[in-house]
């Protein structure tokens, strides 16, 4: 398993939409990027400053945050706590 450093965390995006509500199927090349996901792994934090987020928090984040990962099979972003925008309640 991964283990991010600083304040780094590791976020399993949620999948893109692949039809609309009305049922017209989206092609892959007009799928907007998810900007929704569930922590899978949290650092340490920064400087003495404890993470706020946990390990199975699902969160919002920008549209353009983190750095795109494929590891052992599955897709991941890795970005700093400051690009998360809210944790949704459980």
């Amino acid at each position: 398993m991964m283990k991010p450093v600083n304040d780094r965390v590791v976020v399993n995006p949620a999948q893109a939409e692949e039809k609309t509500k009305g049922g017209i199927i989206i092609p892959d090349t007009a799928k907007e990027k998810p900007q929704k996901g569930k922590v899978v792994a949290v650092g340490p934090g920064k400087e003495g400053i404890e993470p706020t987020v946990r390990k199975g928090d699902v969160v919002l984040y920008g549209k353009y945050a983190g750095q795109e990962l494929h590891y052992d099979g599955k897709d991941y972003l890795i970005m700093r706590e400051d690009d998360i925008l809210v944790i949704l309640d459980k």
